[in-house]
């Protein structure tokens, strides 16, 4: 299986890692985190492609 990631520099500056806790979290921007659920959504209602 071929994994192919467009523009991933992109999408890398839509995440913010912060400390608190001593716990590394990361988090998105609201632009990636409706693309995140979009994908989910269509995984739940199984459209994507493998």
């Amino acid at each position: 299986m071929t994994t192919i990631i467009a523009r991933c520099s992109s999408k890398l500056a839509s995440i913010k890692v912060e400390t608190i806790n001593n716990l590394p979290l990361f988090k998105f921007n609201d632009e990636l985190q409706a693309r995140m659920e979009q994908l989910l959504e269509r995984k739940k209602a199984d459209l994507l492609t493998q």
